[in-house]
């Protein structure tokens, strides 16, 4: 199979991508930017572009051997019946199911969980391609209606509807410009409150960067012109807003963030009528609401602790030396919070994966909840009048069940579990420490078939992410299962920037120290090399969104050291990010373009800009969407052109995927992830020797 491929990658022809002279002066460097004209996603000349990549692209793709054998076993696999997890409003319940091959989840409806359920929203039905999700849904509180918002293409755009449960017919209400918003209704049902955007201007829908947020309230039956604005700060129009009623129907809360800091600001108002509180105008620390008894509310606060602790205000005297400490910080990552039935079901991150504490109100010990194994819960939501809840575990190797848990008796019991043809026992699952470049220890999972030889033989994956407190914990993949039934290693990196053990991982890899995230990533390919799972030759890298911008970065960084590499959705272009969309937002973590010291740092590791002509890079096939309104392809547009302008000429095959009708990868109609990891399997397979 060798020699054919290696002919087919001489064959080769990349379209003639026209570059500018364009050059411009920042901060006193001369900085080159030959393929900007790319960021006119609407143009003739970047619609031209992108059709001819494509037909180069999936060119060569179909020609590819293995990939309609591994998008048939990607289809198999995938076709098993998912539930999501069940929700009570009002006596009914509510939850996502799909029969299996179905491009979107169907959002069901019963009055009991053994009772026939019935379809309540089927996003499928509102377009023929599947591209049309549901993206968020919450019903009233007595569960006789359903506020329910669509996206179009995968944009973050969403539109909001009201459907009667009981008829299943949409009322008139319609609101529009909807993004970054939660759903949360008044507790009458007379209306529910939301965040929008102002209308943007002309055809810049998926471009303009978006400012002023804004919480309102929409009274059923209005239109939206009529809503009432609750929440809005014209002083600090970068602020994103977002509005939720406490469980008690007692107040309302708004969440304040400036771009993706942890840090927040939180407003409450008392829903029987006041003016907004500033409760916590600092924005000195994350504060995530747990719940309240009546006006106490409980906080998940990294205020000196970056592992997180638990506390109490009374908003009577809501002054810092009146606040109680209920569950103090422990050596592990204090994740989430909730209160239900009378207790703190807390969720912790113990080296990357979950352990389930309980506790009483007043902080004291109350149990632990007996998980599977080492893998990752979620779940535990539920009112304080609840008696029990339900949770989903899963595991690199098992797609997991979703439980009952009885919070008065400790005991689970299996609600759904997934029948699905892969034999998760022939895989093993173990957790390394691997020593980075300045020696601290990095979490890295590997999972492998049972028995495997390290003789540096095999194909192997290296996943990461590290950025914006985000953990890398185990989760079950399809598509990962069918790498691993074709004999592929699957490592994934727990690199810093994440989330895994706090606030000090986190903020140790941002800014000035965003390579700190590029040395771990790089310390552990070399790892795996040195232990003999795989060689440069056979090791790929794959990343999405903010990984994608670390598998730009160590690429462009270190070229010898992988044999293949899958960018998808990146942030490709650190010096413009801030210009589109909410992209001037990642500058808590990135660094401000804007700023001298922080540009300079920018400009080593932008992959676009440190891309270097005559360079043998790795086999790169970059994905995007066309619709990805969170990193606008214009990212992974320039990337591709320069990359391709730059590779030596006996280089291995460097392309750019580009779906229509996606975008960031949240609601992608199934028929075409499961094309996208076809084609990114058959090509890595292809150039991993």
């Amino acid at each position: 199979m060798l020699v054919p491929l290696l002919a087919l990658s001489a064959a080769l022809h990349y379209p003639e991508t026209s570059s500018t002279d364009l050059v411009e002066t920042l901060h006193g460097v001369k900085v080159a930017d030959p393929y900007r004209w790319l960021e006119d996603d609407q143009s003739a000349e970047t619609r031209a572009w992108v059709k001819a990549e494509n037909q180069v692209t999936f060119g060569y793709l179909e020609k590819l051997p293995e990939r309609e054998p591994i998008a048939h076993r990607l289809s198999q696999l995938w076709n098993f019946e998912r539930f999501g997890m069940p929700e009570e409003h009002g006596g009914s319940w509510f939850f996502t199911h799909n029969t299996g091959l179905q491009n979107q989840s169907v959002l069901m409806t019963a009055s009991a969980l053994d009772a026939e359920p019935r379809v309540l929203m089927d996003p499928n039905s509102l377009s023929e391609d599947g591209t049309v999700s549901l993206s968020r849904w919450q019903p009233s509180r007595d569960g006789k209606l359903l506020a329910w918002s669509i996206s179009r293409g995968g944009s973050d755009w969403h539109e909001i509807h009201v459907r009667d449960v009981a008829t299943g017919k949409d009322r008139d209400d319609l609101l529009k410009w909807v993004k970054f918003s939660g759903l949360s209704w008044a507790p009458d049902g007379s209306g529910f409150y939301y965040s929008r955007y102002p209308q943007p201007e002309g055809d810049a829908a998926l471009t303009e960067r978006n400012r002023n947020h804004k919480v309102y309230f929409h009274t059923l039956g209005q239109s939206q012109e009529e809503d009432r604005l609750i929440y809005q700060r014209e002083d600090q129009p970068d602020w994103n807003l977002s509005a939720f009623v406490t469980d008690d129907g007692g107040y309302l809360l708004i969440n304040i963030y400036d771009g993706t800091s942890t840090d927040n600001r939180v407003v409450y108002q008392k829903l029987s009528g006041s003016e907004p509180v500033e409760l916590l105008p600092e924005g000195d620390a994350a504060y995530h609401f747990v719940g309240n008894l009546g006006g106490t509310f409980y906080f998940l606060t990294n205020l000196d602790a970056p592992r997180y602790r638990i506390v109490s205000i009374d908003t009577e005297n809501p002054a810092r030396e009146n606040w109680k400490e209920i569950i103090p910080q422990t050596d592990n990552l204090l994740e989430e919070a909730s209160m239900i039935g009378g207790k703190l079901i807390c969720s912790y991150l113990v080296d990357a994966h979950t352990e389930i504490a309980l506790h009483g109100l007043d902080g004291s010990a109350a149990g632990k909840v007996d998980l599977p194994g080492i893998g990752t819960a979620g779940g535990f939501h539920g009112r304080q009048e609840d008696t029990s809840t339900y949770y989903g575990f899963s595991s690199f190797t098992d797609p997991g069940a979703i439980y009952h848990y009885d919070i008065s008796t400790g005991k689970s019991e299996l609600w759904k579990s997934p029948e699905i043809d892969f034999q998760g026992a022939d895989y093993e699952t173990h957790e390394v420490f691997v020593p980075s470049k300045d020696g601290t220890k990095v979490p890295v999972f590997l999972v492998h078939k049972k028995g495997i030889q390290l003789d540096g033989s095999h194909r192997t994956l290296l996943y990461g992410y590290g950025g914006f407190n985000i953990p890398m914990t185990p989760g079950f993949s399809v598509s990962r299962a069918v790498w691993l039934e074709r004999g592929g290693v699957l490592a994934v990196a727990c690199i810093r920037g994440g989330g895994e053990y706090g606030k000090d991982w986190h903020e140790s890899a941002i800014r000035l120290k965003k390579q700190t995230s590029y040395d771990d990533f790089q310390a552990v390919a070399e790892w795996l090399i040195a232990q003999k799972y795989c060689t440069s030759s056979t090791l790929g890298i794959q990343g999405g969104s903010n990984g994608g911008l670390l598998v730009g970065a160590c690429m462009t960084q270190r070229p010898d050291l992988f044999g293949a590499c899958l960018p998808a959705v990146g942030v490709m272009d650190l010096l413009r990010f801030h210009k589109f969309t909410i992209g001037w937002a990642w500058k808590r973590d990135y660094g401000d373009p804007e700023d001298p010291a922080e540009f300079a740092n920018l400009l080593k590791i932008s992959p676009y800009h440190n891309l270097k002509p005559g360079t043998r890079y790795p086999a790169t096939l970059v994905t995007t969407a066309d619709h990805d309104d969170r990193v606008v392809p214009a990212h992974s547009f320039k990337f591709a052109a320069r990359l391709q302008a730059c590779q030596a000429e006996d280089g291995p095959p460097v392309l750019i995927r580009i779906e229509t009708s996606a975008g960031h990868g949240a609601g992608t109609a199934l028929d075409k992830v499961i094309q996208i990891a076809a084609d990114q399997w058959a090509f890595i397979e292809a150039n991993l020797h």
